[in-house]
């Protein structure tokens, strides 16, 4: 992935509502959930949804489809996976792994030890 990709993505989930969108989105499984749904759990009107929904879709993490007249929201859990990896891929390479710590030791008290 890269760079840029994973800064827009981050970017439109280091939004609060946005971010609780996803996560709703995440917890509906891949069959989707109604738009309506997602207003009502969220309390979040028509049109700030729809709003957030698109900024979520331009960056790929998120697909609409329609069965009659309900509009389905569904996370794409390939691109999130596609970002974790992006996240977590190059991980302690300049330092030790987290297998390699002291017993006990956390990843922040290590930081601090460094500091």
């Amino acid at each position: 992935m890269e760079i840029e990709t994973a800064a827009k993505r981050l970017a439109e989930l280091g939004h609060k509502t946005r971010l609780e969108i996803f996560r709703y989105l995440i917890r509906g499984g891949h069959q989707g959930v109604p738009v309506g749904e997602i207003q009502a759990a969220l309390g979040v009107p028509g049109s700030t949804l729809s709003h957030h929904l698109n900024r979520l879709m331009s960056v790929g993490l998120v697909a609409q489809r329609r069965e009659g007249r309900t509009l389905y929201c569904t996370s794409q859990y390939q691109e999130l996976d596609e970002l974790l990896a992006f996240l977590k891929d190059e991980c302690c390479i300049n330092g030790l792994s987290a297998n390699e710590w002291p017993e006990g030791e956390t990843a922040n008290a290590k930081a601090n030890t460094k500091a």
